[in-house]
């Protein structure tokens, strides 16, 4: 090891030093809220308005870096009224309304929801909530998050001024760099599933997760919203362990009846049906949908729910709760894939072994449709690829792990799974790893990670440090403390 062990954390320190909320009763800063509300850092199941009615957040909205509402399209539902979609704003006050004059401004005319810290019980208008009672973890706890999680959306195409230290470093001392921000990175996401791991339990959160996951960003609440309404009654009913040898027929059965459930409460099922053998398969699903749809009538999620736009038709919802459907019906998905991983030998073995527990064989239907009345794919297509079952393994399975084993202080698992990480195979690139390239190295830079850890540490930069700037780097640190921070570690590198 070149670089201390604790380098990037003691930028990090150096860029905000930790605040403390010890000094008083101050609310926390309006950003912080945001955060919060933006990654639903709450005890969802227990919302009420300051008017007494229950609520539930079906989707928390897009995040707004523009002038109006600070989250566009929300959905959200008040006791058994009929789901609405609207804007939501974030406020530290109820006063905020009035002060900031969103009730006379046109922008701000399809808020349905107004999120503030604390309320006097006064009933407003639009509905408030309060966030204060209803954090998933202490607010002292959530400060180190909080304080580091910056918004996703990447500046403007511009190389940053920290390429010309960067590129000055040796790929060794690079690599090393990318691996420590993949550090903080990992245990942020961990630190999210310990969270939510309190209120539901650890298979509960990591079914949350990977749900979450399979919707990606377009459509991650609504999959998460479809796993908090059913997997905790399949967890209730004991299941058993897959097993090669058991009768084929009633395991397809059992997919079958998976897939008509999560497509009937996702609101996904046609209504019309269509002709030839597609419509057959529709009208065989919803033969099992008819028989549970009293059951979760209340819990249908509204069309508006989803979004469609720059979805990929490999990767429509319909297909993907296709997925979710062989995973259940499997049989105890978090324990294979904890024995997976856990004699899996760090590298690409690993990952070929995680992807073998998650890719089910060709399913007949939905390895050739994306929608229930799609036309068929020229060749049939798997469910799950390498690069979509490495980004369940970085973000969602690995962090759940390791903090799982935190939880239980087994820190041979912890170190284990952090090699894991460490050496798990590169994902395919995409648009924003190459922006964050661009900022970071240049747009000429022939530099790439290596692994998925690199990829993940270099998103975390341009999350901590660029995103907190602008186009120009105006006021960022990052330039500074890598010339500074390197020359002192590695002189010979550069230049006096």
């Amino acid at each position: 090891m070149i670089l201390s062990p604790d380098l990037y954390r003691r930028w990090l320190a150096i860029l905000r030093p930790r605040q403390t909320l010890a000094d008083g009763p101050r609310p926390p800063p309006e950003r912080w809220l945001q955060q919060i509300w933006r990654h639903q850092r709450i005890v969802r199941e227990s919302l009420r308005l300051t008017d007494g009615r229950a609520v539930r957040v079906l989707h928390p909205g897009f995040w707004n870096r523009e002038s109006g509402p600070d989250f566009r399209g929300g959905i959200v539902q008040f006791d058994t009224e009929k789901p609405i979609r609207g804007d939501i704003e974030v406020d530290v006050n109820e006063g905020g309304w009035e002060t900031h004059r969103h009730d006379r401004n046109p922008a701000f005319r399809q808020v349905c929801l107004h999120v503030v810290w604390e309320s006097d019980g006064a009933v407003g208008v639009p509905p408030t909530l309060p966030l204060h009672s209803y954090l998933d973890a202490p607010l002292s706890d959530l400060v180190p998050w909080l304080d580091s999680n910056a918004g996703s959306e990447f500046p403007d195409l511009t190389a940053g001024k920290c390429c010309s230290p960067l590129e000055q470093l040796p790929g060794p001392i690079l690599s090393e760099l990318w691996q420590q921000a993949a550090r903080i990175r990992f245990e942020q996401k961990a630190a999210c599933f310990e969270g939510r791991a309190r209120q539901c339990g650890w298979e509960q959160a990591l079914w949350e997760g990977l749900f979450a996951a399979l919707g990606y960003k377009h459509n991650s609440w609504p999959f998460r919203r479809l796993a908090e309404v059913l997997l905790p009654t399949l967890a209730a009913t004991p299941k058993q362990p897959l097993n090669e040898t058991a009768d084929r027929g009633n395991r397809s059965e059992e997919i079958l009846v998976w897939q008509a459930r999560l497509l009937g409460i996702a609101g996904l099922l046609p209504h019309n049906l269509p002709c030839g053998p597609s419509g057959k398969w529709v009208r065989t699903l919803w033969d099992c949908w008819w028989r549970e749809h009293d059951k979760f009538v209340q819990e249908v999620l509204p069309a508006i729910a989803w979004r469609w736009s720059g979805v990929r038709p490999l990767n429509y919802p319909h297909r993907r709760l296709a997925l979710a459907a062989h995973w259940i019906a499997s049989g105890t998905l978090a324990t294979r894939l904890e024995k997976s991983l856990l004699s899996a030998t760090p590298g690409r073995s690993a990952a070929r072994r995680f992807l073998e527990q998650l890719r089910p064989p060709d399913d007949p239907f939905w390895s050739r449709h994306w929608t229930c009345l799609s036309p068929c794919f020229r060749q049939p297509q798997p469910l799950l690829g390498q690069p979509r079952a490495t980004d369940l393994a970085v973000n969602v399975v690995l962090p759940w792990l390791w903090a799982r084993s935190q939880h239980g202080a087994e820190p041979g698992i912890q170190n284990h799974i952090v090699a894991l990480h460490t050496e798990w195979p590169a994902s395919e690139d995409n648009a924003v790893l190459k922006l964050a390239r661009e900022r970071l190295l240049g747009s000429h830079s022939k530099t790439r990670p290596r692994t998925a850890a690199e990829q993940q540490g270099l998103l975390q930069i341009v999350r901590d440090f660029c995103d907190r700037s602008n186009a120009v780097c105006a006021e960022c640190r990052f330039p500074e403390l890598v010339s500074k921070e390197l020359r002192e570690i590695t002189p010979s590198t550069f230049q006096a």
